[in-house]
């Protein structure tokens, strides 16, 4: 009963950033020229030759661009721990599950050569 009370007082009904957020244009700009430079080395990158790297920088490059997606369009940067948590849980499960295909993968030719 007292932590309800607890967490009606600390809410502020009459502040408007209490609910959402309000994302400067500055910060969207500065968000869209990192994506934009992203998309520059990815481009840069599979011009180079860095032999069977070539795929491992793409996809790193690829998934500093998804994090900052995630991160300042779908607003969890600005959004409670529960939600940083649920949002790191799934990238947890994604890459176990990654993991799992690409073991499986490399698996199968142990016993042809």
């Amino acid at each position: 009963m007292a932590h309800s009370k607890l967490a009606a007082e600390s809410y502020d009904h009459d502040d408007p950033e209490a609910i959402h957020h309000i994302v400067t244009p500055t910060t969207y700009i500065a968000v869209y020229l990192a994506l934009l430079v992203g998309t520059a080395l990815t481009v840069i990158a599979a011009f180079l030759p860095l032999g069977p790297l070539n795929p491992v920088v793409a996809v790193a490059i690829a998934c500093f661009k998804a994090v900052i997606v995630i991160l300042f369009f779908m607003h969890v940067y600005y959004s409670s721990r529960l939600m940083k948590l649920t949002v790191a849980a799934g990238f947890f499960t994604f890459i176990v599950l990654i993991m799992m295909v690409l073991s499986d993968y490399m698996s199968r030719s142990w016993g042809l050569w």
